[in-house]
């Protein structure tokens, strides 16, 4: 799918969500990534084989210290 060089990560790579925007709808909520990756506004993620990946957001450093 990826026609840069270097080429983006694949979908399947960890590091996926550094593929490069193909198209971006903020009021949406949504972007879709060079390599298929649908990438959510809450950090979901909707992978080209259909696989969901949940929300991942960082813990905050107030809920780092809350945790702790």
């Amino acid at each position: 799918m990826c026609q840069h060089q270097p080429p983006c990560p694949t979908a399947e790579s960890a590091d996926r969500e550094s593929a490069r925007l193909m198209a971006h709808h903020p009021e949406q909520g949504w972007s879709l990534l060079c390599n298929g990756v649908l990438l959510f506004e809450d950090t979901g993620e909707l992978l080209p084989d259909g696989s969901v990946i949940a929300p991942h957001r960082p813990l905050g450093a107030e809920q780092v210290m809350t945790a702790a």
